[in-house]
């Protein structure tokens, strides 16, 4: 629905304008001179788990992961609030300290806010970031012959609705709550601080693995190749799906992307779901030059950021994906 609207939208021109909104990419950039950019994004939502202070946690680590896509550094932040009036501000107290912890580790500075009485809870941020303009990592630029390295499991979009109905196990919960809180900031500086060949990459969040793959290869006029049995899965990811806790975002993914994909006959059905599964505060699909990604791989394993190869990248071809 978003895509239709936007593409009916009046282009602006700034020639500072780097990254718009028409690019669909993690966030958007603007030139201030030579040498600097910034670098915004936001985004809010309801809560994901049952405890407060890990929602905060979570809501700021998602918030936080499109400057990252970007090869961006985060320096502040503003909080989005919606909170119920009658509510215990406990829980407010909570959900505001956990954001910050996750500020604080990334070194981002939240410098005010804006909160509105609503019945749900909602909670979020908008963040600035900087970033070097010749040094933007966007989606659109992947090259043939790149491999694909995934830097989170996939399944948090189904554990979390598993919670939400209380039919989730506790070794479920701890998996998706870790690789939701975790910052996808060392998995940039890696990336950024190595002169690794690293021509896209984006953060696998809302669309799921094929919606942001699909934004790859569209905006880079490439094929991807992923391979099913390398894509990394978050225990108890495919016992949700099983179980039927698809959340409806899931839904609305597939229905939106599928026509972009074609899947071997031996991908199984749960697989195939689970790709489209909306993702929170999910990790990096990074395309990186083939004589690179031994070494970057290497140097993630170092600093202990989880990563995986998972696919490579052909040339231009249809259906924009292929999963096998």
């Amino acid at each position: 629905m978003l895509d239709a609207v936007l593409g009916k939208l009046p282009r602006q021109y700034d020639a500072n304008v780097l990254v718009g909104f028409d690019k669909a990419d993690d966030a958007g950039v603007y030139k201030i001179s030579d040498d600097q950019a910034v670098v915004q994004t936001v985004d809010f939502f309801t809560p994901v788990v049952d405890d407060p202070f890990t929602f905060g946690q979570i809501a700021a680590t998602n918030s936080l992961s499109d400057i990252y896509a970007m090869g961006g550094r985060p320096i502040s932040a503003l909080a989005l609030v919606c909170f119920p009036e009658k509510a215990d501000l406990t829980i407010l107290e909570q959900i505001l300290a956990g954001g910050l912890s996750q500020m604080m580790e990334a070194g981002c500075a939240v410098i005010g806010g804006h909160s509105v009485r609503d019945p749900e809870i909602k909670f979020g941020y908008a963040v600035t970031g900087l970033i070097h303009p010749d040094r933007i990592l966007t989606n659109a630029s992947a090259q043939p012959g790149d491999v694909l390295i995934l830097t989170k499991a996939l399944g948090t979009g189904v554990i979390s609705t598993a919670i939400k109905r209380g039919d989730a196990r506790q070794a479920w919960i701890d998996g998706a709550t870790k690789a939701m809180t975790t910052l996808n900031k060392k998995a940039v500086e890696v990336v950024t601080a190595n002169g690794f060949h690293v021509h896209s990459c984006t953060d696998i969040t809302g669309f799921g693995l094929i919606g942001h793959a699909r934004e790859m290869a569209m905006g880079s006029g490439v094929q991807l190749r992923i391979r099913w049995t390398s894509v990394p899965l978050l225990e108890g990811a495919i016992d949700c799906v099983r179980a039927g806790h698809v959340p409806g975002g899931l839904k609305a993914n597939r229905e939106f992307a599928e026509c972009a994909v074609g899947f071997r006959v031996d991908v199984p059905e749960e697989i195939r779901t689970v790709m489209f599964d909306p993702q929170t505060a999910g990790g990096l699909l990074l395309s990186v030059d083939r004589g690179d990604a031994p070494a970057l791989l290497k140097e993630l394993e170092a600093a202990r950021v989880f990563a995986v190869e998972i696919g490579e990248v052909l040339a231009n071809g249809h259906p924009r994906l292929l999963v096998g």
